[in-house]
């Protein structure tokens, strides 16, 4: 199957509007967003986007402050549902489906989550609580295989020195890779990373692309799809990307052609100055 572009995407948002119940999301998708909007009160977060991730792909979704990026995100996620339009995750459309049995096979790393992660949690138990989909261990008993994938998961992502220590007391890029492997829990089909590169300061952002970039070359991993606002937090190694500005879809492609110098200047109304490297890695800066 063919990789989605704006031609496709144009396609589909001709289509008209049906019910969750008869829609039917395309074959081997992850996600299949068609004519999706939502709004909240006045405010339109999302404008009649519509998009395709197909099973072992890599995505950036980029753009300003207010661009769309976490709501999109959300309902991606199962956590939100379009007002108008039709989204499906894993092949099942919200709307239509338990959203309580979908979660468990999408892998989710945010700010939101880590602001609810209570003070003293120990980053084990960050990790083990995401088989029951909880914040907080508090009296559940977990099966010997959850507990020896928790330990997996500290030494995947360099933490099994710190299992014992409590999450708030975690370096800011320690806790980001808490929250990765608390994502990669579950096992799941689709991994999705809101912001991961928030706050960290220099040795950390490299830290975390190595890792990323490790992480999405490897066959065997989930599909990803990663937010962010700099192209240096870009990892090599992800095949596509998608450009948002106050809600409505700038560029989506393979990242060749959907990430570039005309789009990223179109998408934060700044022109840029756009570069990509031998290995993968981008660069921007204005233009003087």
């Amino acid at each position: 199957m063919s990789s989605p572009d704006l031609t496709q995407s144009a396609t589909i948002a001709q289509r008209p509007i049906v019910s969750p119940h008869e829609f039917e999301p395309m074959e081997d998708s992850v996600v299949h967003m068609s004519r999706v909007s939502l709004r909240r009160g006045p405010n339109t977060l999302l404008n009649d986007v519509s998009w395709i991730v197909e099973e072992g792909q890599r995505w950036i979704v980029m753009g300003p402050n207010g661009a769309g990026k976490s709501t999109l995100m959300n309902i991606a996620a199962a956590r939100s549902h379009p007002t108008v339009g039709n989204a499906a995750v894993l092949g099942e459309t919200l709307g239509a489906v338990d959203v309580f049995d979908l979660r468990p096979s999408i892998g989710l790393s945010s700010t939101l989550l880590a602001e609810q992660v209570p003070g003293n949690e120990t980053i084990r138990n960050l990790v083990v609580t995401a088989a029951y989909g909880v914040t907080g261990r508090w009296r559940e008993a977990y099966e010997p295989e959850d507990l020896q994938r928790a330990e997996f998961l500290l030494k995947r992502w360099g933490l099994a020195n710190y299992a014992e220590r409590r999450f708030r007391t975690l370096s800011e890029g320690e806790r980001k890779r808490g929250l990765i492997a608390r994502a990669m829990m579950t096992d799941p089909e689709l991994l999705i990373l809101d912001e991961p590169g928030a706050g960290l300061d220099l040795a950390g952002r490299e830290t975390l692309v190595r890792s990323l970039s490790q992480l999405a070359a490897d066959p065997f991993s989930p599909t990803q799809i990663l937010v962010t606002h700099h192209v240096e937090e870009v990892p090599p190694n992800f095949t596509h990307a998608m450009l948002l500005r106050d809600g409505d879809v700038v560029s989506a492609g393979p990242i060749e052609t959907a990430l570039t110098e005309e789009t990223l200047s179109d998408a934060f109304r700044l022109p840029l100055n756009v570069s990509r490297n031998a290995e993968g890695r981008f660069t921007a800066f204005a233009r003087t």
